[in-house]
C-alpha cells in the first residue's frame, strides 16, 4: 500500500461510525554503508586486537583494533512502528553488538524534532561478534571490543537508524498483531552447565486484509558462530535467520535478542553460520505460518532506572579462585550506577528490555512473573544499553569469562530481574479479585 492509500486508509478508519481499529503499524528495514576498514566489536584478543595501537594514524578508523578486511553482509537497521491512542513505540533492531545509550539519546532527540514524537524507543542490538565497531560514547568499551569512537562511523550508523524510523512511521496503516512461540532445541549451549530457553517467540503483525507488515522474533543465542578469526563484517546466524526470513515473508523481520548470557552456539564458522541460522529462521516461519489472524490490539508503557550496585572487577573471577574474594577493580568512572529498563504491552503479550546479557535462569524467572499477567511474556536484552553480565548470585561466585565480565557483583543480575518483575507488575495493572 502506498503512504497515500495508507493515510486514506487511517482517514476512512477515524470517520467511520461505530468500534474503530485503534493499532496502526509500518515498518522498514535498511542496510548501513559504511566506509572501508571499519573494525569489528565483539572479541578483545587477538587476532582482532592490534599488536600496537594505531598511534601513527595509519588507519582512519581503526586504533585498538585492526581494520575489517570486507562486507559479507552488510548490517541492517529494521524498525517498527506502532501507535494505538496516542502511544507511540518505535522499536528498532539493529545488527551490532551492543547499544551506546548515548546513541539511544541522540535519536530520542532527533525523532522528538517530529510531529508526533514517540512515546517511546526501543534499539535492540542483536549482539553479533561482527558487526561494525568505532560507534561508541565510551573509552571502557572502546579499549575493551568495540575500539574508539570514530565520528564518521557514528554518523552513518546513526543516519540510517534516523531514517528507517521515520520510514517505518510514514508507512504505517491499520494493522493487527498476535503472538505465538515455538521451540528450538539442540543448537547452543550453556558456559555455566544451566539449563537454556528453548522459546522462539514471535510477533506478526498483518494490515487489517491480511497483508504481512513485519515480523519480530526473539531467541537467547551469543551472536558468535564467527570467532575472532574472522574480520568480514556479518550479522553472524541472527542476521542470517533474518535475512531468510525477509525473503520468505517480503516483510521487515526485527531480531531481539533474550537473555543469552550464557549461551553459546554450538555449531562455528560459516557452515554454523548457515545451519543455525536455517533452523532458526524454519521454526520462526512455521510459528508465523501457524498463528490465526491477529487483532487490533492496545499499547501500553511502563518505565523506570534502576539502581545499580557500584560497578567493579572481581579479579578472583577473572584469574582464579586462588585469588581473595575483596580484591576487585573499582569502574565507577567508566560505567554507570543506574539503569533504564522499559516494558512494553502490545495486546496481551509483554515485553521487558533489559541493559545487557542477562544470564538464561533470570529471563526464565522474569518469564515466569509474567505468566498469568499476559498471554506471553519475552526478554528484550541488549536493549537501550550494554552493561556486561548480569548473573546470579551463585554462579557470579564460580570464576568463569562470563563472571568476569559480570561487573555489578553478586546482586547485580538479581537488581536487573527484580526491576524488570516490577515493571511487569505495573504494566499489567493489579490483578482481579477472585
Amino acid at each position: 500500500m502506498s503512504v497515500r492509500l495508507a493515510a486514506c486508509a487511517l482517514l476512512v478508519a477515524a470517520l467511520l461510525p461505530g468500534p474503530v481499529l485503534a493499532l496502526t503499524a509500518g515498518a522498514s528495514s535498511l542496510a548501513v554503508e559504511l566506509p572501508a576498514g571499519v573494525p569489528l566489536a565483539g572479541y578483545g584478543s587477538m587476532p582482532r586486537r592490534a599488536w600496537i595501537p594505531d598511534f601513527l594514524g595509519r588507519h582512519p578508523y581503526a586504533f585498538w583494533f585492526n581494520p575489517s578486511t570486507g562486507v559479507h553482509d552488510p548490517p541492517r537497521v529494521r524498525v517498527l512502528a506502532l501507535e494505538s491512542g496516542g502511544t507511540r513505540v518505535l522499536w528498532l533492531s539493529a545488527d551490532l553488538v551492543g547499544v551506546d545509550p548515548a546513541l539511544v539519546a541522540e535519536l530520542r532527540a532527533r525523532l522528538a524534532r517530529t510531529d508526533a514524537p514517540p512515546s517511546a524507543v526501543i534499539l535492540s542490538a542483536s549482539h553479533t561478534h561482527s558487526g561494525p565497531g568505532a560507534y561508541a560514547d565510551s573509552a571502557f568499551w572502546a579499549f575493551v571490543a568495540a575500539d574508539r569512537e570514530s565520528p564518521a562511523v557514528r554518523k552513518s550508523i546513526l543516519d540510517v537508524m534516523e531514517s528507517a524510523a521515520r520510514e517505518a512511521w510514514r508507512r504505517r496503516e491499520p494493522a493487527r498483531v498476535v503472538a505465538g512461540k515455538g521451540t528450538v532445541t539442540g543448537i547452543a549451549t550453556s558456559r555455566l552447565d544451566q539449563p537454556l530457553d528453548p522459546e522462539l517467540g514471535v510477533l506478526k503483525v498483518t494490515a487489517v486484509d491480511g497483508r504481512p507488515v513485519a515480523l519480530v522474533w526473539n531467541y537467547a543465542i551469543h551472536g558468535t558462530a564467527l570467532g575472532h578469526g574472522n574480520f568480514q563484517i556479518s550479522g553472524d546466524l541472527m542476521g542470517e535467520a533474518s535475512a531468510r526470513l525477509e525473503r520468505e515473508t517480503g516483510v521487515p523481520v526485527l531480531f531481539v535478542n533474550g537473555a543469552a548470557g550464557d549461551v553459546s552456539p554450538i555449531w562455528r564458522g560459516w557452515p554454523g553460520v548457515e545451519t543455525i541460522g536455517s533452523t532458526l529462521a524454519g521454526s520462526a516461519l512455521a510459528t508465523w505460518r501457524a498463528l490465526p489472524a491477529g487483532r487490533d490490539e492496545t499499547l501500553g508503557i511502563a518505565e523506570s532506572r534502576v539502581a545499580l550496585p557500584h560497578p567493579g572487577v572481581s579479579v578472583r573471577n577473572c584469574v582464579g579462585r586462588w585469588m581473595p574474594r575483596g580484591v576487585r577493580i573499582g569502574l565507577a568512572g567508566a560505567l554507570a550506577s543506574s539503569a533504564a529498563i522499559t516494558a512494553v504491552r502490545i495486546g496481551e503479550t509483554a515485553w521487558v528490555t533489559v541493559p545487557g546479557e542477562l544470564q538464561t535462569r533470570l529471563g526464565l524467572d522474569i518469564k515466569a512473573a509474567g505468566h498469568g499477567r499476559f498471554d506471553q511474556t519475552f526478554v528484550a536484552g541488549y536493549s537501550n544499553d550494554y552493561l556486561g553480565y548480569f548473573l546470579t548470585a551463585k554462579d557470579y561466585e564460580r570464576p568463569s569469562y562470563v563472571a568476569c565480565g559480570s561487573f555489578y557483583g553478586e546482586r547485580g543480575g538479581e537488581t536487573v530481574r527484580d526491576a524488570a518483575v516490577e515493571l511487569l507488575s505495573r504494566l499489567a495493572g493489579p490483578r482481579p479479585r477472585g
